[in-house]
This record gives C-alpha cells, structure tokens and sequence, in this order.
C-alpha cells in the first residue's frame, strides 16, 4: 500500500526540512510539500523527525563465543534493532578451523532465515588464509555480494590471526575492491597479562580491563594501519575505545591513509569504574575492548565532531548475567565477553550526543546511518531519505523522555548497562522498504520478512566515501 509521511522535519546528512514523503513499493518516490494521493495511507509525523533508518555496522547475533552462545538470535535481536530505530544490521559471519568460507556464509544465512524481522547482510571473518581459502574468497565475496572482511589481532586461542595473513587480507581485499575490518589489540600480550593476573590470584572482573591496557589497542592499530598502507589497501578499525588508537587514526588520516573507524556508545558514555562494582556486578560491563578511564570519552567525541571516526556500531554481543556472565564468577578471563547495545544505539547516540549539544542532527543521521551505508556499500539504497532510495525510516520523537530498563526493553538478556537512564527521545514508528516494522511503539513486523541484502564490489571507493 503506498503511504505519505506528511507534516514531519526530515533530517538526512546534509540537510534538515520540512516535507512531505511518498512510499510506493518499498521505495521513497517522491518529497515535497503538500502531497496528495487517493489511495495512500497518510502518517502523520507533525513535531517529529523523519530520520533514514538506523545501519548498524556491527553485531554478533547467534554467536557462538567463550564456550556459550549469545542470547540474542535474530529474531530477539532483529526485534529489538527495530525497537531501536535500526532498519539494517551487518552480521558477522565466524569462520573455524578447516572449515569452507562458504560453509560459514550458509551458517549464518540458516542463523537468518524466517526470523529476521529487518534487512540485513554480511561480513566474513578470515582467521586464516590457506591456498584452498584463498582460492575460494574472491568469488565467494563475488556471489554472496559482500564487501568487507573481518580480521582479529585478539583472542589469540579463538580467533587471532597472524600478522602475515592480516596483510594478505589487505591484498586480496585491495584487488577485489573490499575493505579489511580490523579488531585492533595486541592479543598475544594480553595473553601473558592474564595469565599474570591469575597467577597473583586476581579473579575480580575489574582485571578484565586491566590486562587490556590501552597502550595494547594503540600499538594494534599502529601496525594494522601500516600494514594496509603497504599494501593500499583501505582499513575499518571496529570498536575504537582510547586516546592512543584514535591518535594514530587520526596521523594516518591526516597522510592520506584510507582508514575509517567506528565507536560504541559504551566508550563514549560509560567508563571503566564500572568494572570494579561490588560482589560480581563489574562482570556485566565486560567486552573487549575494554571501557577505559572517562577522560577518553572526551577524545572519542572530538574525533567524531571532526568525523575522523565515522561510524557507531553497537558491538552486540549479549550475555545474561545470571548463568553465563557467571561463568567467570571464580576467573574474571572466563567471564563471556560482550553486552547488549543494539537496542539503545540510536537513543544513546541522540540523547547524549545532539541532546547535549555535541553533535548536531545532521552528524547523528550521517554517524547513525549514512557512513556506514557508503563505507560497506549499501548507499543510496540505504543510508538516506532521497527518491528511489529503499524507504527505510524511522519517524523520531526528539521530545521523548524514557528511562532504560531491563524490565522494559526487548532484548533477551536479563539486564541493561544503562539500566536506570534517562534519555531524550525515541523512535516512534520504523518501516522497512515502506512496511511497519513498529507502529505506534508496538512491534508489528514479520519475522522472516528481512532481506538479505547483497553489496556489489568496487563500490567502496573514496569517491563513493566522501568521509
């Protein structure tokens, strides 16, 4: 059915204005003032922002990990994206051992099939580049239209990868017009720092981050940056919590380098005292990278003011405190390492960042969104409001007042990180190709009705960019 978004203020990366928005299978057709037809349903959207659906770069749905599962699948997961204001999440296929890449792309598509209730595509894990898997990746990428490839210096008994094979990734990713993503911690030195901490007898999850200094992601992302350069390859850094990593994102920028880099809201709101809580509650605060001392909150929002980091990913990676947090309740190493953000992305991001004046609405859109629809070539299909773009949006009421809770949210773990919070606004209503997922606040979408959506290669170039 079509639809009209009629009397809202829409907001895209560049502009902010007020018109009217008409939806005709899937797609937005037309914007102007005024708009008529017989047979549209009319949405009205007076006192709120028409804002392009939420992209969320980064999320672990249904992920195997520390000798558990994540607890969010795609059906709770999708559901709460939705709930949150997100209309596309990329996942991150987890390749092991011998195992075939293909074999671990038809893993994740199974994961997906009849429960995501939005749009969504991949990355590919690489933990090792063998003739056969090397072989495989450039027709693989080819035919499941995946434009990125993830690559860990961490977890060195799971997923870390050596220095050779993160520089041939680079190569081969160059050549056929991808981009590396690049979990950036010294993990083999992290390793010995636990291994230390346990044999003094610490256990507390504050040790958690203790024995990931900062100075370990810094040097991380000093050599993956050096080693895309040699080889001219373009480089995503995930997750970037600290002063030493942002720095050198910002010299390699600053020479020409191609190095894009992506936050959370935790590093830009929450800090490493939480950690030290009393009894067991710090566990609830561990993943990796680590929160770190609050004064690195202050560089993590400049570097995104100036847009030398350029994206927001939640990094959901769920774990309810009671039974799998709790794995670690005698060993802070054996505590699974994630949280859950996929939900509160988007208000964290408003609320704290244009609320209090540190952003503006334009920079929101273009964080929350556009960036990482250009960055993993998804844009203009996604990633903005314009004629012939997928009408994918949310209608955002930035007066909205609510408080964060467990009690209340969709997520399948039995706590929140921000449990108590009071933020400024909420996404009121969220479609997807022109269709409700929520209506009203109300979950009104079909599982299995999400879309996988395939991303050509060699659209990820700097023209394309512009960041």
């Amino acid at each position: 059915m079509k639809k009209i978004i009629k009397g809202g203020r829409v907001a895209t990366a560049a502009d902010v204005f007020e018109a009217d928005i008409l939806i005709e299978n899937g797609k937005i057709v037309q914007i102007g003032q005024n708009l008529t037809d017989a047979g549209a349903e009319i949405i009205d959207a007076t006192g709120k922002y028409v804002l392009p659906g939420g992209i969320d770069p980064h999320t672990h749905l249904d992920m195997p990990f520390n000798n558990t599962v994540t607890d969010d699948d795609w059906k709770s997961g999708t559901i709460a994206a939705a709930f949150g204001g997100t209309t596309t999440i990329l996942d991150f296929c987890l390749t092991a051992g011998e195992e075939k890449l293909s074999t671990a792309v038809e893993k994740w598509h199974d994961k997906a099939k009849g429960k995501s209730a939005i749009d969504y595509g991949f990355h590919l894990m690489i933990g090792d580049l063998t003739p056969e898997t090397e072989a495989e990746l450039p027709q693989l990428l080819e035919q499941e239209g995946i434009t990125s490839v993830k690559v860990f210096m961490a977890y060195a008994k799971e997923f870390q990868a050596t220095d050779r094979t993160l520089f041939k990734a680079f190569k081969i990713a160059k050549d056929l017009g991808a981009i590396v993503m690049v979990h950036c911690e010294n993990g083999s030195v992290i390793d010995e720092l636990v291994e230390e901490a346990r044999r003094a007898g610490h256990k507390e999850p504050i040790y958690h981050a203790l024995t990931r200094p900062a100075e370990l992601e810094g040097e991380a992302t000093k050599r993956a940056i050096e080693l895309a350069h040699i080889a001219g390859a373009k480089l995503y850094v995930v997750h970037v919590t600290c002063k030493e990593a942002v720095d050198e994102i910002i010299a390699a920028r600053e020479k020409g380098y191609d190095v894009y880099g992506e936050t959370c809201p935790p590093y830009l709101t929450l800090d490493q005292s939480a950690l030290s809580q009393p009894g067991f509650e710090g566990a609830k605060y561990v993943w990796s990278p680590p929160l770190r001392p609050k004064y690195h909150q202050e560089h993590l929002w400049n570097a995104l003011k100036a847009k030398q980091l350029q994206t927001i990913g939640s990094d959901q990676c769920s774990f309810s405190f009671k039974g799998k947090k709790q794995l670690g309740l005698n060993d802070f190493s054996k505590i699974p390492n994630g949280g859950p953000f996929i939900e509160d992305r988007f208000s964290i991001l408003y609320s704290e960042g244009v609320a209090k004046g540190r952003i503006s609405i334009n920079e929101f859109v273009d964080m929350i969104s556009t960036s990482a629809a250009k960055i993993f070539g998804l844009f203009p299909q996604k990633g903005t409001i314009a004629i012939g773009s997928d009408a994918d949006i949310v209608i955002f009421d930035p007066e909205a007042q609510r408080q964060i809770s467990a009690k209340t949210h969709h997520m399948n773990v039995d706590y929140n990180p921000y449990e108590g919070w009071e933020v400024t606004g909420e996404p009121v209503s969220v479609l997807v190709r022109g269709e409700y997922v929520i209506k009203n606040k109300e979950f009104v979408g079909v599982l299995g009705s999400g879309r996988y959506i395939k991303r050509p290669l060699k659209t990820v170039t700097a023209e394309a960019l512009n960041i």
